[in-house]
């Protein structure tokens, strides 16, 4: 049985939780990510999409120059252990619509998955439950 681990794409990048959005909007941009984990060292903290720029800072007229990452992250962020199956991987990106999730071991990021990892993973049928999750609604 595959894990997260076995599947994922290691070595996440992530963003300082002192990151302004506007810099963080940048590196989106340059590497061609919708969504990046924010970290305080290499714990997680949190998630930004374009999506939340968007949403929650241009759209709201706050400054994304003066904004940090931090400031946007509500809530608990939707994880995976590094060493759980990937059939629950799948799952939870299904159950709380996400494209990407962080792999955690410990408290420690440690990758991300991705629709495409499952892809790549080999199990048609475990990627198109999971696809289907994240597009219902």
């Amino acid at each position: 049985m595959s894990t997260a681990r076995d599947v994922m794409t290691a070595g996440a990048e992530s963003l300082d939780s002192s990151t302004t959005v506007l810099e963080a909007a940048k590196r989106l941009a340059s590497e061609d990510y919708g969504a990046m984990p924010i970290c305080d060292g290499d714990r997680l903290q949190g998630m930004i999409t374009d999506r939340d720029i968007v949403v929650k800072v241009l759209a709201a007229g706050k400054d994304p120059a003066t904004t940090k990452v931090i400031d946007l992250v509500q809530g608990e962020v939707v994880t995976i252990g590094a060493d759980d199956p990937v059939e629950e991987a799948a799952r939870t990106m299904a159950d709380h619509q996400v494209r990407r999730l962080p792999v955690i071991d410990g408290t420690s990021l440690v990758g991300m998955l991705s629709q495409a990892d499952l892809a790549r993973a080999g199990d048609d049928r475990l990627t198109g439950d999971a696809v289907e999750g994240i597009s219902r609604g």
